[in-house]
């Protein structure tokens, strides 16, 4: 049974998707075709979102600019899913409209030999944006809590000391001005089977496939319950979850467009004031010949 409700139009899309912190999460009592605060419709929305887009473009450049001026505040989209859920079809659509100069993104793969030799959050720290700037992880430092534990890559301690250390983390993050939206992409294991067909029936589309996704796709109710975990033990006031039904393309851009919209919002970033005399800039140029 779905758990989004309608809602009334003066609630805000963080309150229709964000996961509640503390309570248990079962991912099959959401409906990954939901459409959530999109009651007009696909149009309606397609057509919204490259209206968002114009404004988030604006709120982007007043936050890189006030980046210039002192102001440490930045944000930080997380964007996890099962395979083909649109992490990268979220950064085409959405960030693709976005000032790429004040962006920073980063698809976290396998971790490198390098990367290795550190602990897990030490390549995620390098990789975090500076102020002014909107970072985006494709994958993110949660990869350490869910393949980890599906493919047994650490052992079931190490893997439960870190839930602890993300939440430690993310706290800190916060308290220096980063704001994070965390998005978790829910598609469907029918619709997941869908996309991979597709891909596979498309040779511009065989590059984004491997032979191993059909391994992968074996372990997803292991991926199911990791998910949970994660979603259930690293959701704070300081970092919610937003869960993001994920079947329909066109409503996982708009909702993630308008998360990014309701945040920026908020933080309401200024341009800053000229540090020199206008008038007297503007009265040396118009004296020159």
């Amino acid at each position: 049974m779905p758990k989004h409700p309608v809602g009334r139009r003066s609630e805000t899309l963080r309150e229709l998707l964000r996961l509640p912190p503390g309570e248990r999460v079962d991912l099959a009592g959401h409906d990954a075709r939901a459409t959530p605060g999109a009651r007009d419709g696909k149009q309606a929305a397609q057509a919204a979102t490259a209206h968002t887009g114009r404004r988030l473009a604006r709120l982007q450049e007043r936050l890189w600019a006030a980046g210039t001026a002192g102001d440490h505040r930045r944000v930080l989209l997380v964007l996890q899913g099962m395979d083909t859920s649109g992490k990268g079809g979220t950064v085409k659509h959405v960030i693709g409209q976005l000032n790429p100069s004040g962006c920073r993104i980063r698809a976290f793969k396998a971790p490198t030999e390098e990367e290795r030799r550190h602990d897990f959050l030490w390549r995620v720290r390098g990789a975090l944006p500076a102020p002014g700037e909107i970072g985006i992880f494709d994958r993110s430092h949660y990869e350490d809590v869910l393949i980890a534990r599906v493919r047994h890559l650490a052992t079931p301690a190490e893997v439960g000391s870190r839930y602890g250390l993300i939440n430690d983390f993310e706290r800190e993050l916060a308290e220096e001005g980063v704001t994070l939206v965390k998005c978790f992409l829910h598609i469907s294991y029918e619709e997941q089977k869908r996309r991979l067909l597709r891909r596979l029936e498309r040779p511009d589309k065989h590059w984004k496939f491997a032979p191993s996704d059909i391994d992968e796709r074996a372990l997803w109710p292991a991926y199911q319950e990791a998910y949970e975990l994660a979603l259930e033990r690293c959701a704070a006031p300081y970092a919610p979850w937003y869960l993001v039904p994920a079947d329909h393309k066109w409503y996982r851009n708009w909702a993630i467009s308008r998360l990014l919209l309701e945040h920026l919002r908020e933080l309401d970033p200024r341009y800053p004031e000229a540090g020199f005399d206008v008038a007297e800039c503007r009265e040396r140029l118009l004296k020159q010949t």
